[in-house]
């Protein structure tokens, strides 16, 4: 997704929370293809995305870990990164943590309504001429998915009541599609979903398979109480896959609203418990019976987690780039890309 969700406004941003308590953060983003981008793959996305920015990073702050961080999708990507770091001994990663996203697809909840053999044909059969799904597309999937609060409501109040609310920034980011090369698409359906592929350690990276039970990082790992995208206790099963401390958290809300969850706005809640790398396995039922209940947004806890793993504080946050080592800055945040439509 396109990554400025962490960063709509002074009074939501997750980015601006991590830097006012002191961490350097690089963010990468989604980027729409085009036609030319049909046969980019998941191993592309993982090599050009994942791997080559955490080189820029190392380039930038050299000799420094590396706290990673992924949100739906893109934490999916980084838990493949992360199982192949740990199969190759890349020790890079001082952490990795996972927002709303899936390791293990055999739960997904309602979205296995429209992934099957048949449908995943169809689509392909869709993509095959532009090379990509259309964003249009891929917003309809997801709002059927939650259809009493993305279609129903809508409609009652907008079209019927004609009572038209204002746009949210986080309304506007939802209408900011993105869409998926024809390639990369398709095997995330098949290899993810299908065939479950990364749960069972099937899934190759380079010439050979990676397992979850690679990972040799501590996981922080956040799941929402009502994730129509990546349910809960789907999300869960990432306790049957490490063999590493997991915390997980569990925070009211959904996909967005349960991650995008600044402190100082009533109602929001949050359940935590950390399980060590030997400890027992608890299923989701005697998990939530077990997690104690904390008021307010899960965004101080996650920086306390942070913080004790990470080194003494810096005088002053690194430069902009590594002009030495050929990274120079090309522009101000967000950038141009992220104008394209």
């Amino acid at each position: 997704m396109k990554y400025y969700i962490l960063d709509l406004s002074p009074s939501n941003s997750l980015i601006r929370f991590l830097v006012d308590h002191g961490y350097t953060v690089f963010a990468i983003s989604w980027a729409n293809p085009g036609s030319d981008g049909r046969n980019l793959g998941m191993d592309d996305y993982l090599r050009s995305g994942v791997m080559d920015a955490l080189d820029a990073v190392a380039q930038i702050v050299p000799g420094q870990q590396i706290h990673g961080v992924g949100y739906c999708l893109g934490g999916t990507l980084l838990a493949i990164a992360a199982a192949a770091m740990g199969r190759d001994e890349d020790t890079r990663l001082a952490s990795m943590s996972m927002l709303a996203a899936q390791t293990d697809f055999t739960e997904p909840g309602e979205l296995a309504l429209f992934i099957d053999n048949s449908q995943v044909s169809f689509l392909e059969d869709i993509m095959w001429d532009r090379g990509y799904l259309d964003s249009t597309q891929m917003a309809g999937a997801f709002q059927l998915l939650n259809s009493r609060d993305l279609v129903w409501s809508r409609m009652l109040k907008d079209y019927l009541m004609g009572d038209r609310r204002p746009t949210t920034d986080l309304m506007a980011w939802n209408a900011d599609g993105t869409r998926l090369p024809y390639r990369m698409h398709s095997e995330y359906l098949r290899r993810l979903f299908l065939d479950n592929e990364l749960a069972s350690g099937r899934y190759p990276v380079g010439t050979l398979p990676v397992a979850l039970t690679d990972i040799t990082c501590p996981i922080f790992c956040v799941a929402t109480l009502r994730d129509h995208v990546a349910p809960w206790r789907s999300v869960h099963k990432l306790h049957l896959l490490a063999d590493v401390p997991i915390t997980f958290l569990l925070s009211s809300g959904g996909h967005n609203v349960g991650i995008v969850n600044p402190p100082g706005v009533a109602g929001r809640s949050y359940q935590v418990l950390t399980r060590p790398h030997d400890g027992r396995y608890l299923d989701p039922e005697a998990w939530l019976k077990a997690a104690p209940t904390h008021d307010g947004s899960w965004w101080p806890e996650w920086t306390a987690w942070l913080d004790a793993r990470s080194g003494e504080p810096t005088a002053a946050p690194p430069p902009m780039g590594n002009v030495a080592a050929g990274i120079a800055p090309l522009c101000q945040a967000p950038g141009t890309y992220v104008l394209q439509t």
